[in-house]
Order: C-alpha cells, then structure tokens, then sequence
C-alpha cells in the first residue's frame, strides 16, 4: 500500500465548542465506541487517475472546514475542536493483482476501515482510498466520521463534488458559526423543551411490559422488504392527498401496538435533519437531532391514524432543534417526578428523500399480488445495541426496506417479525379502505 500525500488549505480556522448536532452524535459514538462512519465502495469506470483522486481530496479538505477539524479532549472528557487553515491528507493506494481481485480488495479496505474508530485528536475525519488493477483505478473507498458530517452533508460534499469547477466561494457557515448561532437562541431550546415536557407528561414512562431473558442472540438486525407494502403505502397516500411518509409512521405505531398488546398513545424518537432551518441547508456539520412523535393510533378509522402520525410527525420536526444537555436534565426531571425513568429507546428513521404525492398509485390486485415477494432479506446478531428499538426506512426504489435493530430483551424476536408484517397488514388494508379501524 502507498500513501499519497495531498497538501490542502482553507479557510474558517479556529477552535470552539460543538454544535448541538454534534453533541448528540458524539455522546452516541462514546456510548456505543464506534465512528458510526458514513461512505462505501464505489466502481471507477471512467478512466479517473491517482491524481485526479489526490485532487478530489484536496478538495474536500480545502473546501469543508469540518474535514479539517480534530477534537480537544480535556481529561475531565470536556470536548472542544479545532479548525485548522492548512496541514496535509493521504490517498491511500493499494494495488490488486488483477481486475478479478479489486472488488474483493476494495471491499477488504472498507471493512478495515469500518472496524477501526477514527483518532479523532489526531487524525481527519475523512478516509479516502483508491484500488488498482494493472495500472489502472478500478475502485475509490471513501469514509467520513459522523463528527464530521452526517448524510445531508455527505450528500452536499457528492454534489459539489460534481460541480467542482463551476462552483463559487465555499458557503460561510460551518461548525463554529452553527454553533455561535445556536448559543444566541436561546428560545429555540426553551420552545422545545416545553413540546417535549408537554409530550413526556402524555405518555406512560415505559414502552415495553419489562425484561426478560432472551432466547438466542440478544440483540439482532432484521432486514426486510415488501414490494406491497411500498405499493400500498403510495394509494392510501393518493387516497388522502399526502406524501407516503407519514402512512408508514402510522403503520409503525399501529404495529407496534399490536405486536407488543400496548394500546395507549405511542410515543417513538424520529431522526430529524433539521436543514429545513433558515441557514442550515448548505451546512456540511451533523444537524440532525432527535425529535419526538406522540400519537395514539388505537380504535380510529386508518384514515385518522395516518392524520394525527402526520400532525405529530410536523410538531416533531418544529421542536427537534435544542441544547441536547438541557433535553436531557428535562427527561431525568420528570422521570424523577414520576417515580420512575422516562423510557423513549424507540427510535424511527426515515431515510428516504424527495417524497412527494404519488402521481398513479398501483390498484388492489396489484397490491394483493405483491405480498407473495414479501421477505426477510436477512437476520443477523450484533455485538451491542444501546437501545431497545429502532426501525429505519430505506432508500431504495419502488419497495419498501426496513432495517430493524431491537434488542430482544425487551421485544422478543417473533414480536419483532410480527411488528413488520403488521405494518404491512395494516397499509394493504387502509389502501383498499381507509375508514377501517386500528385495533
């Protein structure tokens, strides 16, 4: 292996504290000791040298001022980051012994990669690789530590990537503005905290009967698709006039209700991006905070399950911007109050982008007909998992994926399976008719 070196400057040097965004992630990442990284593995086919990948580099780095950033641990754990005006970076380049072995090898690279934390004192959040084959590239492995960026900033960096040489000036905001605007708004956390309290006091502290000891591995990944669900999702959506989003957050509420037999108001945690926020959607900096969806989907029509998901989804979004230390002493507060710990480890992620309306939403037979292709495209143990619930939307075309982690402690394996299924049963059957009842 050979390491390029790529010299970079730029601009927005400085040291300062995180942002909220960054404080979440951060406190997740020592939680679960990992970079929860974001990138992959991509094919080159385009003839692309070593130097045009150095140059790719260069351009991130000088570019992003989060790509140049290190964090200060002081030795109580207080964490601060520095930005820094220039320094230098390294392409990796390994070599295959043939065009037949480079994806194996590229794959290796990000394996690696993805077992192995960043330093983050001491080393950029962004690792970037290339593969050779006979001279020539075959593959570039990328990796950005969540620190660093999340998905809608790594989706910026891809664009400007692309339109490198037409663009203008690298937008003025970044870490350190973010969070010197954040610290001068100081309602924006007040209003927020009086959403959550007023949702916290609506709900019962737990989610779940209770643990019990759990058959076989403890925590697992689920992932499953289901064409008919996607189908069903996107008529019932054209049914009621609204995007297939929060169709499917209704569907989770509902499932979950039935498969854990909890029929009170559902309360579940959404990832929410924030870039919506005036000033926030060039930003290249982790934005995305947790919000919180109360609803109760239970003895009402579909058609009013999928309407209060979605008015809960919207006032999830408008208070998902705070100081995550307050919300914190805010949920200890009450759990105190009530006698026990406030239990809100059930988490839901919609990663899907641009949705919209559907334009020709598939008919009933054609739904009917899709649940045959209905599949658990695997399960597999994992090591840790620092919650109890987590059900995240895929984005993948014309079907719906479902990555599931649950720890089976608390929601049993075969409650966990049923959990999808419901979700399906209740979406095909709203699309046929919406005025059918929950449970």
């Amino acid at each position: 292996m050979e390491r390029i070196s790529v010299p970079f400057a730029g601009d927005g040097a400085g040291t300062g504290g995180l942002t909220w965004g960054q404080q979440q992630v951060w406190r997740a990442m020592i939680e679960v000791n990992t970079s929860m990284s974001m990138g992959g593995v991509v094919p080159v086919a385009d003839g692309r040298t070593v130097e045009d990948f150095a140059q790719e580099l260069r351009f991130f780095m000088s570019r992003y001022p989060a790509m140049r950033t290190l964090l200060r641990i002081a030795p109580g754990g207080a964490t601060t980051q520095e930005v820094f005006a220039e320094g230098e970076a390294f392409l990796e380049v390994h070599d295959a012994p043939s065009a037949e072995d480079a994806a194996a090898l590229a794959a290796d690279v990000h394996a690696g990669w993805k077992a192995r934390n960043f330093e983050y004192t001491r080393e950029w959040p962004i690792r970037m690789a290339v593969v050779r084959a006979g001279g020539a590239v075959t593959h570039v492995v990328v990796m950005v530590c969540h620190i660093a960026a999340d998905g809608g900033g790594l989706g910026i960096m891809i664009r400007d990537l692309a339109q490198r040489d037409t663009l203008g000036p690298a937008p003025a905001a970044g870490h350190f503005e973010v969070a010197e605007a954040q610290r001068a708004g100081g309602r924006t956390t007040d209003n927020a905290m009086r959403y959550w309290e007023t949702q916290l006091r609506a709900i019962e502290p737990q989610r779940f009967a209770g643990y019990a000891e759990p058959e076989g591995e403890r925590f697992r990944q689920f992932q499953w698709r289901s064409t008919a669900l996607f189908a069903a999702s996107e008529r019932l959506a054209a049914l009621l006039s609204i995007d297939a989003g929060p169709v499917l957050l209704a569907a989770y509420g509902v499932a979950f209700g039935r498969a854990t037999g909890r029929t009170g108001p559902f309360a579940s945690q959404v990832i929410v991006g924030n870039r919506f926020r005036p000033g926030l959607a060039e930003v290249v900096s982790p934005l995305a905070q947790n919000g919180l969806v109360v609803f109760d989907a239970a003895g009402v029509s579909a058609a009013e399950a999928v309407a209060r998901a979605r008015q809960a989804s919207m006032s999830a979004s408008k208070y998902a911007y705070y100081d995550p230390d307050t919300r914190l002493a805010l949920i200890d507060r009450i759990g105190k109050e009530r006698g026990e710990p406030m239990d809100l480890a059930v988490f839901y992620n919609e990663r899907r982008t641009g949705l919209r309306p559907p334009q020709n939403p598939p008919d009933e037979a054609a739904i009917r007909a899709a649940r045959a292709e209905t599949e658990f495209v695997r399960e597999t143990p994992m090591v840790f998992f620092n919650e109890k619930l987590m059900v995240n939307i895929d984005e993948l075309p014309d079907v719906i994926q479902i990555t599931m982690e649950v720890d089976t402690a608390y929601l049993p394996a075969a409650d966990a399976r049923r959990l999808l299924q419901e979700m399906e049963d209740f979406v095909v059957e709203a699309a046929v008719d919406p005025r059918i009842r929950t449970f």
